[in-house]
């Protein structure tokens, strides 16, 4: 009796592991389902409309810009010339060296993208990142070939025909030819754009930059046309950290409850009780979601802070004359005191508090040392590294002499002429390698425009003049302008016995 109990038992057990391994396997994939939002209109709606141009012309212009450097640099005010190792911003030019400048930018986005959400939440989600900003264009795109909502869900539900055919290929031909566009600008931020454009045209251009555009392309199209909120909820990592970025003093989209509730269901105006709440459970909010979600539930992560939905909700308020934002950017310590009935409204200085304030200063004190070292850098950098095989060498007069590989790196846009000197111990003479000239005191050496130059040298020093086995000196360089003196720093060896 005790064995079939048992086997019935773990029958049971296995019954039930199965069932929810079946259930885990169902759930570990939602199937997306089509959202349609609604054109909203509004303040919000203005603004968005606002950032999309100015950022897209941004994207998309910038590479076109011209900025004259003389004839020994490119002409284009942003370009990554990576055969070059250059970096140019306008009047600011960055080499290899100099990525802590780099390092220095991202430091300061992602503080500056800290203290932007700890204080008026996913912002940069809902205005001004690219995801959003591309499926915001292409939804234009969709409204205008399909309709609005209703139109496209009716479009969506019909049987094929001829007319559906011809909207959905015009949409996606539009799209596709959008998504081109955003992969060439990308590119002609790497190499001269009227040259890489003409080439490109030509069939002249490097397979690499074919191919980067074909994959950009095919990013923008999929992840814009058909992966829009599926990439802010499960692909970005970002909604799940702002959650440690927002406190009690932040401003959301929030719902306001107790002033909604209880809802009076798609009444008019004369219709709505007087115990009713302002909500009339007309659904605005939730059609105009490019995410499709209610924000009458709550905060939720797949909620963008896009504030589409208060714009919709404040249109019906006008309508049924009630007051506005009974949904609005509010911070939770309002929006408590609101349900505690004390009436109290956000200012300024909610956002001024620990966090903020950490935020800012970090922030500000990144971008001061930026502008300092930027400021006082200086256009010439010198390096000197020395001959290792042999070290030191005794010559036929008794003397001693030493082998180094000067390196001058000229920064700037003019070709410049620099006199190298050795100091530091008595009676240095130098002398090139190679050159028919007999030893003397400098040397000079001539740099290309935003250039590096090299020269060999041998220093020649009397043996008593050597008080070491290793014995510091100075190279001291000077452009023949006398705008710029660096020093540096070596070691002549004796020759040991």
């Amino acid at each position: 009796m005790a064995e079939v109990l048992n086997t019935l038992h773990k029958q049971v057990d296995r019954v039930d592991v199965e069932a929810v391994n079946s259930k885990a396997k169902r759930n570990l994939f939602a199937k997306r389902k089509k959202i349609f939002p609604k054109r909203a209109s509004g303040t919000f709606r203005r603004f968005k409309w606002i950032v999309m141009f100015l950022t897209l012309a941004v994207y998309y212009i910038t590479p076109w810009i011209r900025w004259d450097r003389g004839e020994f640099a490119p002409n284009q005010a942003v370009l990554v010339d990576l055969d070059h190792g250059r970096f140019y911003f306008f009047f600011i030019t960055i080499w290899p060296q100099e990525l802590y400048y780099i390092t220095g930018l991202l430091i300061m986005a992602g503080v500056g993208l800290f203290l932007v959400t700890s204080t008026v939440g996913r912002a940069w989600c809902g205005y001004t990142c690219p995801q959003t900003v591309w499926v915001d264009l292409f939804l234009v795109i969709e409204r205008w070939v399909e309709g609005d909502r209703n139109a496209r869900i009716k479009l969506d539900k019909a049987p094929w025909s001829r007319d559906k055919f011809f909207k959905r290929l015009s949409k996606h031909v539009i799209w596709i030819l959008i998504a081109l566009i955003t992969g060439g600008a990308w590119v002609f931020y790497f190499a001269d754009a009227p040259t890489l454009l003409r080439n490109l045209l030509t069939g002249n251009a490097p397979f690499l930059a074919y191919s980067t555009i074909f994959i950009m392309t095919g990013v923008t199209y999929l992840f814009a046309g058909f992966m829009r909120e599926q990439v802010c909820t499960y692909m970005c990592p970002w909604p799940r950290i702002q959650g440690a970025m927002l406190d009690e003093r932040s401003l959301v989209v929030t719902y306001n409850d107790w002033r909604g509730e209880p809802r009076s269901r798609h009444q008019k105006k004369s219709q709505i009780k007087a115990e009713s709440g302002d909500c009339i459970d007309c659904n605005q909010c939730v059609v105009v979601c490019p995410m499709g979600i209610d924000i009458r539930d709550g905060q939720q992560l797949e909620c963008i802070t896009c504030a589409l939905c208060i714009d919709a909700c404040n249109g019906v308020m006008e309508k049924i004359g009630r007051p506005r934002n009974l949904i609005s950017y509010s911070t939770l310590n309002d929006y408590e005191a609101n349900v505690r009935g004390e009436h109290t409204t956000t200012t300024w200085r909610s956002f001024i508090h620990a966090r903020t304030l950490v935020y800012s200063a970090i922030l500000m004190t990144a971008a001061l040392i930026l502008l300092y070292v930027l400021a006082t850098r200086s256009l010439v950098e010198v390096s000197v590294l020395h001959n290792r095989n042999p070290i030191a060498i005794l010559l036929s007069d008794g003397s001693v002499r030493n082998g180094y590989t000067i390196k001058i790196l000229n920064k700037t846009l003019q070709a410049r002429k620099f006199i190298i000197r050795a100091e530091g111990i008595p009676g240095l003479e130098m002398q090139v390698a190679g050159a028919e000239t007999g030893p003397q005191k400098q040397v000079v050496l001539g740099v290309p425009a935003n250039n590096l130059e090299s020269v060999r040298v041998f220093l020649r020093a009397k043996a008593g003049s050597l008080k070491a086995e290793q014995n510091p000196f100075r190279f001291k360089v000077q452009d023949e302008a006398g705008k710029e003196k660096i020093s540096h720093d070596a070691t002549f060896y004796k020759v040991k016995k």
